[in-house]
């Protein structure tokens, strides 16, 4: 399988961090995680340009690309205090869906299983299906992995355009195959006038729980959250992290593929993906729909940059706070320089 070190624009790593190659272990040995770019946005329905998401999410930022970022709230670097790795993009043709995702499986279960977390860059959200099929494979917990699932959509379809692979399709595929159980698949900001009657009624039949916006507003997302947090993991080894930039309003994320307003707003979503990634153990991640064609000023590149860092810093503060014994204060952290 052939793999490049980027598939459109300039070979660059996301923000500078160091390059490896899967081939040669050496150069990837110890990392505990790898980026993996998949410009794929053949299971489109709507708009296309996802494919361009990488390259956007990995140069899009005003800071210089020299593989740190410490965060101001965290107070750690999650570039720099974890062994972050950037393998390049997986070669995926738009149009041979099926050839595409199978190679993307074969990355992520390889990275899984040599005990990293790939966090993959989209491309639309048909990669997904591939993503958490790899992780559940190699780190085998098959029925055993948990999903939080951020997106204006459910993605449960079954059949469109006469084909079964598609951005629509991704989670039906994965709860149908096995590999995540329907009632430990929690999804967070659907909205707006789809799935039909009959999906949803085969998602009730699933047991899954989905957190509408309606009920995010009255009750509140943090609530929400507590609950999500805490049900995906009954049951779970670990848990996916799957963000689809449109789970945010198209006014501040206007670069994708299936707009659909009344969403969450860019500071709620990456609040959200920190706390995730600080308190419950991540096995993979991933973060698509980002369409640079569509975008304005680079906002929605930038959203979904700062989604990767804010779960990178999340991740490294888990790991220093399982060493020091400190517990991170949320809602206060900048108090902990006056002590």
């Amino acid at each position: 399988m052939a793999r490049y070190g980027a598939m459109f624009g300039p070979d660059i790593t996301f923000l500078g961090v160091d390059k490896c190659d899967l081939d040669s272990p050496e150069t990837w040995h110890g990392a505990d995680v790898i980026i993996v770019g998949a410009p794929f946005d053949g299971g489109t329905s709507y708009r296309s340009g996802a494919r361009f998401g990488p390259k956007a999410m990995r140069e899009t930022c005003y800071l210089p690309h020299d593989g740190s970022r410490p965060s101001l709230a965290m107070r750690v670097d999650g570039l720099a205090d974890m062994r972050v790795l950037d393998m390049g993009d997986v070669e995926m043709f738009s149009g041979d869906a099926a050839k595409s995702c199978a190679a993307l499986e074969i990355v992520i279960e390889q990275i899984a299983r040599a005990g990293a977390i790939p966090l993959v860059l989209g491309g639309d959200h048909t990669v997904t299906w591939p993503n958490i099929t790899g992780v559940a494979r190699g780190t085998d917990t098959w029925g055993k992995l948990g999903v939080i699932h951020f997106d204006a959509h459910a993605d449960t379809g079954d059949i469109t355009f006469g084909s079964l692979i598609g951005h629509g399709h991704p989670m039906r595929q994965l709860i149908e195959s096995g590999a995540v159980k329907g009632n430990r698949f929690l999804q967070v900001g659907l909205r707006g006038y789809w799935p039909p009657p009959e999906t949803l009624a085969w998602m009730a039949a699933q047991e899954m729980r989905s957190y509408e916006m309606t009920e995010i507003v009255e009750r509140g997302l943090s609530e929400c959250l507590d609950e999500a947090i805490t049900y995906a993991q009954q049951e779970c080894d670990s848990i996916f992290l799957s963000v689809d930039i449109d789970v945010v309003d198209p006014g501040s994320a206007p670069g994708t593929g299936t707009p659909e307003p009344g969403g969450l707003s860019s500071r709620e979503l990456l609040d959200s993906v920190r706390r995730i990634a600080y308190e419950i153990p991540l096995a993979g991640i991933d973060i698509v729909e980002v369409a640079p064609p569509y975008d304005h000023a680079d906002i929605t590149a930038l959203l979904g940059n700062r989604v990767v860092l804010e779960v990178l810093s999340g991740m490294a503060r888990r790991r220093a706070d399982a060493i020091s014994g400190r517990i991170w204060d949320r809602k206060h952290p900048l108090l902990e320089d006056r002590h």
